[in-house]
């Protein structure tokens, strides 16, 4: 069966909903800002909150590094010094897992390179997510795999035979895997979403655990999600729509977070066991709304009954109408008033 610890939650194809809010680089380099938005995310209902490690020089060629980047999302003249400044260090890495910690809710990172994943194994990370764009990168993938700590790796923009490929390397090393669905749009559209796809995953990756990654702008793909079988929702987290960088626009804030998490939790309660019986909560309505057998008129004993003088009328609570016919025919053992109910010991 897939399933793993990561902490003290359980993650299987069984389990409730493990939500991961994805933070990203939303904290827009600003230590404060990352630690009040692990505060606020866990007071949300979030499992674990994520952030995003990179070694920029090593991991872009010296020409993007280097490429101007003059937008209004910018925080940096060239595309390197945007990316530098987003990058937090080990100290400020350490001090957003005891944040974290305190806040009992998981703290998960994506590496993006092999520096960075040395980077967070040094850092003592419980967990490793791979990126959309390295579910390919199966160096990569390998060497974080033998590391045999959970992996969540995301599938956007990718095949289902590569999908497959990345699936076979990792399970030949590791069976703590997660894999998401998702879509590389940034925001996605619901036409794009293709969720039935969590299907195919649940039939063609036995061993993991299935997870959805969602970019659309809303809450109801992740519930919808879960409900055809991804038991990790991650979703981008952000304070403000309108803070610059390039994630929040599609970002939940606060209360959307807060809202989605609540319904999730709610999924298991209004789909219940499937077993099919009367509430004790039901009963009294049951009976007001309900219908019975009475009698039309007054009747004497030894009258056999015809239907005629058998009605249906509220409430319920006495003979069911589904003994209509049973009871056409019978002989009374006793006089019956008119609108009394009927009962089977009152008949041969």
């Amino acid at each position: 069966m897939a399933a793993f610890k990561l902490g003290k939650e359980l993650i299987s194809r069984n389990a409730k909903c493990f939500v991961i809010a994805e933070i990203g680089h939303n904290h827009q380099g600003e230590l404060d800002k990352a630690v009040n938005m692990i505060h606020i995310a866990a007071a949300c209902g979030a499992n674990a909150i994520k952030f995003q490690k990179r070694n920029n020089k090593k991991l872009y060629t010296q020409k993007m590094y280097n490429q101007p980047y003059d937008n209004e999302n910018s925080f940096g003249s060239t595309y390197g010094k945007h990316r530098d400044a987003l990058e937090f260090g080990f100290d400020d890495f350490k001090e957003l897992m005891k944040v974290a910690k305190k806040n009992h809710v998981e703290f998960m990172c994506t590496a993006f390179d092999f520096d960075s994943a040395d980077f967070l194994e040094e850092l003592g990370i419980k967990s490793f997510k791979i990126a959309s764009g390295d579910l390919t990168s199966l160096p990569l993938i390998e060497y974080i795999a033998k590391k045999n700590k959970p992996m969540f790796i995301s599938t956007g923009a990718s095949t289902l035979e590569e999908v497959k490929e990345t699936y076979k390397l990792v399970t030949s090393l590791n069976k703590k895997i997660c894999f998401f669905h998702c879509i590389a749009t940034y925001p996605s559209e619901y036409n794009q979403l293709n969720l039935n796809v969590i299907r195919t995953y649940l039939k063609e990756l036995p061993e993991a655990v299935i997870g959805y990654s969602s970019h659309e702008n809303g809450i109801l793909g992740p519930n919808i999600a879960y409900m055809l079988g991804a038991t990790v929702i991650e979703t981008h987290f952000t304070l403000n729509h309108s803070w610059k960088g390039t994630d929040h626009k599609f970002s939940l804030e606060p209360q959307g977070l807060q809202k989605m998490i609540r319904d999730l939790r709610r999924i298991d309660l209004l789909l219940g066991n499937g077993e099919k019986r009367i509430l004790e909560e039901e009963k009294s309505a049951r009976q007001k709304m309900g219908k019975s057998l009475f009698y039309v008129h007054n009747l004497k004993s030894s009258s056999v009954l015809k239907k005629n003088d058998i009605c249906i009328k509220s409430p319920g609570g006495y003979l069911k109408t589904n003994n209509f016919n049973l009871v056409v025919g019978k002989k009374l053992i006793k006089n019956v008033v008119k609108e009394d109910p009927i009962n089977l010991s009152d008949l041969i």
